[in-house]
């Protein structure tokens, strides 16, 4: 099986690893017997699906970028029928493809809520309409059909599609959320029908000349402020950024155009040292979703929407593809273990839209219209981020391991067989958890290869490059140091000043109250950063400042009487899983 993201041209190239254990190949069983079941779920009850059966009804349930979801579970399904030890959705894949393919108009135009009586014309609001981001995700679910071989009918519903967008925005025009780019160069990649390279690098450059009309968030939450090409950091709508980064890259890969792979990649550096949270999710505003300035990084006002995470890890792939760059599969680990996985539950059936580093007030349960709160929902309004993981979780296997002609690397580690670059591997490893890397060489040709495995940044001086003519039994091991260290944060992040974190590994750990002493908050706690963090805690003191009228004084408040306390932490993909809660990230310093 192939993936998501198959570039002609490249430094590496992708391959499909089967995960056989461990963390992620856990999550990979919950995803195709729990997850995929609930969403539809939900969206047969809403009537999201019912949309599909009664086209042309003037009043169409759901918001005008349900279709969607039904569009990214397609291609979730795709992924797990065809994934090796996955759950088989055929008979699902067949019903759905039959549903969409009923309600698409003779012109191959595609959506329920646009262009039939009663209802808005299509294309009629360029803002928010979300006609041709939904026709991306429609266009991906093709491509995962035809690169599954499952849900035949499928991808000519895509190239259908396709080929109108191609005819209706052939001189000018684009959507207000990017999305439909990355998918139309994908199915050119699965076609070689240039037209719809050619066509998403069109949209790639009409953008950022203001010409959509102006709104309340300004033109910068559409990408449309300023050309990809002058752009020196992501700005506006975080998710919409991080989808237009990507097709930009998969544009410049596809063309050969080095100077828009650059522009991306540098844009996509400063983001990382300027406007990420430590977790790996973007986005600090709550109101428009949207990155804040330069180290604007609140982390009880961090938004770091879990379909950001996503498409971060979709960002970094594409653009370790492109350059061979180990670095970017550095975000693609944070991001995974910290965004990702915090945000589903155990049971796959609840998530979090938004993922705070701080919960203040013990989190509240969430209703159907509101995101944040501190507690996974099992629906919301607006549920893009849960069939946004379901696809990635299910086609996970591709963005673990790359080859080249000289051999193989390992960019993620998880307990897998790898056949690439001429070699079969057998991978064993605890990680996350612990940090030993074991690899089997299973098969292997008689002349050198390089096998490479990833060196994390946070375990500088390990060595993770073998070339030699390997045999057959041979055993190669990465010991990758686990040791709890102390994180601090640059001191321009203003609400991050005085503070520090604790990381093992690539996990961000966090206070939660449910672990503190009785009658210790979290807010009282100073941790002494002179004495290294253990595992599972830290030492420190309680520090509760006397209450007064007023909150601020013309000295330093006197603190009553501060108590040593040890401060017990717990990974932050483990969080809100108890009951309600606070929980810290980052904790004051002594």
């Amino acid at each position: 099986m192939t993936g998501p993201v198959e570039p002609r041209r490249g430094a590496v190239r992708p391959v499909s690893v089967r995960l056989t254990g461990g963390f992620w190949a856990r999550r990979q069983t919950v995803n195709g017997t729990a997850t995929m079941r609930h969403s539809r779920t939900w969206m047969d009850r809403l009537g999201w699906t019912g949309n599909f059966r009664a086209p042309g009804t003037a009043v169409t349930r759901g918001r005008e970028f349900s279709d969607s979801e039904v569009y990214k579970l397609a291609e979730a399904l795709c992924w797990e029928s065809a994934r090796p030890g996955g759950e088989p959705h055929d008979d699902e894949l067949a019903e759905l493809t039959a549903l969409i393919g009923g309600a698409q108009d003779a012109d191959g135009y595609l959506h329920t809520a646009y262009g039939r009586p009663g209802q808005p014309r299509r294309y009629s609001d360029r803002h928010f309409g979300h006609d041709l981001y939904c026709a991306g995700h429609l266009i991906q679910a093709s491509v995962a059909a035809a690169r599954t071989g499952r849900a035949p009918g499928l991808l000519d519903i895509g190239i259908r599609a396709a080929d109108h967008i191609c005819a209706e925005f052939a001189d000018d025009g684009f959507c207000g959320h990017p999305e439909v780019e990355t998918a139309l160069v994908e199915l050119y990649r699965v076609t070689g029908e240039r037209r719809y390279l050619d066509q998403a690098a069109a949209f790639v450059n009409r953008r950022g000349h203001r010409s959509l009309p102006e709104h309340e968030f300004g033109w910068q939450y559409f990408q449309d402020a300023v050309p990809i090409r002058s752009g020196t950091v992501f700005h506006g709508h975080a998710v919409r950024a991080l989808y237009l980064a990507a097709g930009a890259v998969d544009v410049a890969v596809e063309t050969g155009d080095d100077e828009l792979l650059e522009a991306v990649a540098r844009q996509f550096d400063r983001t990382l040292a300027r406007r990420t949270h430590l977790t790996g999710g973007m986005g600090s505003r709550h109101m428009d979703e949207s990155f804040g300035e330069d180290f604007v990084l609140p982390p009880d006002r961090a938004y770091s929407e879990t379909c950001a995470g996503v498409a971060t890890v979709q960002l970094a792939h594409r653009l370790l593809l492109a350059t061979g760059d180990p670095r970017y599969g550095d975000i693609v680990d944070r991001v995974l273990h910290n965004v990702i996985a915090t945000s589903i539950a155990d049971d796959g059936r609840s998530f979090f839209y938004a993922n705070t580093l701080q919960q203040r007030t013990p989190s509240e349960a969430p209703t159907f219209k509101k995101f944040s709160g501190g507690a996974r929902a099992p629906w919301f309004e607006v549920s893009c981020c849960l069939n946004n993981m379901a696809r990635l979780i299910a086609s996970l296997g591709s963005y673990f391991a790359t080859e080249d002609s000289g051999g193989v690397q390992l960019h993620q580690f998880a307990p897998m067989r790898v056949e690439a670059g001429g070699m079969v591997l057998d991978v064993d490893t605890g990680y996350p958890d612990d940090g030993v890397v074991t690899v089997t060489v299973v098969e292997a040709p008689a002349v050198p290869r390089t096998l490479t495995l990833r060196v994390p940044e946070w375990a500088a001086g390990a060595d993770g490059v073998h070339r030699r003519v390997f045999q057959a039994g041979e055993r190669i091991r990465l010991d990758l140091p686990m040791r709890p260290r102390w994180t601090f944060p640059d001191p321009r992040a203003d609400a991050l000043r005085g503070c520090a974190a604790v990381e093992v590994g690539p996990i961000v750990m966090c206070a939660e109250s449910t672990d503190q002493e009785d009658g210790v908050h979290l807010d009282e706690i100073q941790v002494d950063t002179s004495v290294a963090p253990e595992a599972g805690a830290a030492k420190g003191r309680r520090a509760k400042p006397a209450d007064s009228g007023w909150p601020y004084r013309s000295h330093r408040p006197a603190l009553e009487r501060p108590d040593p306390v040890v401060v017990p932490l717990l990974p932050y993909h483990r969080w809100a899983r108890r009951g309600p809660s606070t929980m810290r990230i980052w904790l004051p310093t002594t």
